[in-house]
């Protein structure tokens, strides 16, 4: 499990980076409004299925982390639920993973 650690933390990286560069490149040139931002996401049928593809998987994550830290006493892994929310799932699983994944003392 140790070798997967720098695999989830690269992942959570990765993550973060490349769905932020393509928020940041919609704002600078469509303005910073959020409420736009949504309307962007529901542009389409395919895009709306997205969104709430996604939605639900973060949903499901939160309950996920709640459940373990509730177990497992993992305090710190309770991070992972603003980074899926504020930045999204595809940073907030690969950091829960690395957190999840910490030896036990």
């Amino acid at each position: 499990m140790q070798t997967l650690r720098p695999v989830y933390l690269l992942l959570a990286i990765w993550g973060a980076v490349h769905p932020m560069y393509y928020f940041i490149s919609w704002f600078l040139a469509e303005g910073f409004s959020l409420m736009a931002m949504v309307d962007a996401w529901h542009a389409n049928a395919a895009s709306s299925g997205l969104v709430w593809d996604l939605t639900i998987a973060a949903v499901t994550l939160t309950f996920w982390i709640l459940a373990e830290v509730a177990v497992r006493r993992n305090w710190e892994a309770l991070i992972a639920i603003p980074a899926t929310f504020c930045i999204g799932v595809s940073c907030g699983l690969p950091l829960y993973l690395f957190l999840r994944t910490k030896p036990l003392k």
